[in-house]
């Protein structure tokens, strides 16, 4: 229905002011101004720069990925481990790195490294090297790392096998105890310490016989046997033996060594350092 005009004193009519709004907030939407337009520049710029940051991380990524990855099959051919080893190039950017020649820090940890006859007399169950300045030569005879260290797990079972005696823990840090069969199904238990000696040599000493009776000279050709130190071969030139430890499962044997030079004929770890550093 249509509203009546108002009229004015002088007679003449006017109509009513609608406004095109709802005073109390509940007019139509429709009727209110437009909200303004954000830019998308802001977000662009943004996304840009992100881009600029992970492109540089991912290609290094990348280059470090393929130096690992070619270190840990060379190191599992040469070695031959059931599985390759775990190969970390660490520092960044590795890019330049590789460009320069020299790699900062290079970790490698192999497991259940096998005998191989008189070269490696003793399977390694686990082998950890931490390498410093890691460089090459020019025709890749050989590589050489300003300083590593290297530890290496020998367990009892190995250690058993080699000479001939089931060995195990002692009762103090750094002894062994060793069970030896006698006849008539008698054993006896004799222990011995370990110790790093010059040469890369695991030295045993202190023999004792600390169980039941060896008879005859069965104890004096036990010390001699123990007499003789196991020489620890295929050791890179530049790395020493540094300690020895008896654990519940095995010596635990840290070398340590400054311009460490690996060479081919030093066993599979030279020719996988040059290839990683490729």
């Amino acid at each position: 229905m249509s509203e009546s005009p108002y009229r004015y004193d002088d007679g003449t009519y006017f109509d009513p002011y609608h406004p095109s709004y709802d005073p109390y907030g509940h007019g139509d939407v429709t009727d209110a101004a437009p909200a303004p337009r954000r830019s998308r520049r802001p977000l662009a710029v943004a996304a840009a720069l992100l881009a600029l940051v992970l492109l540089p991380v991912a290609v290094d990524r990348a280059v470090a990925a393929r130096i690992e990855s070619r270190t840990a099959k060379a190191f599992q051919e040469g070695m031959d481990t059931p599985l390759p080893p775990q190969v970390h190039v660490r520092g960044f950017p590795v890019l330049t790195q590789a460009a320069s020649g020299i790699l900062n820090h290079v970790d490698i940890t192999a497991r259940d490294i096998p005998a191989d006859g008189d070269t490696r007399p003793l399977p390694v169950s686990e082998l950890s090297l931490r390498l410093e300045g890691l460089t090459k030569s020019d025709d890749d005879s050989e590589a050489r790392a300003r300083n590593a260290e290297a530890t290496a797990f020998l367990s009892y079972r190995d250690l058993s096998n080699a000479l001939g005696l089931e060995i195990s823990q002692g009762s103090r840090p750094g002894q062994v105890s060793a069970v030896v069969l006698l006849p008539f199904g008698r054993q006896a238990t004799v222990t011995t310490s370990v110790a790093a000696l010059s040469g890369n040599r695991i030295a045993f000493r202190d023999f004792a016989v600390t169980g039941g009776v060896v008879p005859g000279d069965g104890g004096r050709l036990l010390g001699k046997l123990f007499a003789q130190p196991i020489q620890l071969r295929n050791i890179p030139d530049g790395l020493r033996l540094r300690s020895v430890t008896s654990t519940d499962g095995g010596l635990t044997v840290r070398f340590s060594g400054s311009s460490v030079t690996f060479r081919p004929d030093d066993g599979a770890s030279s020719s996988v350092i040059v290839s990683g550093n490729a």
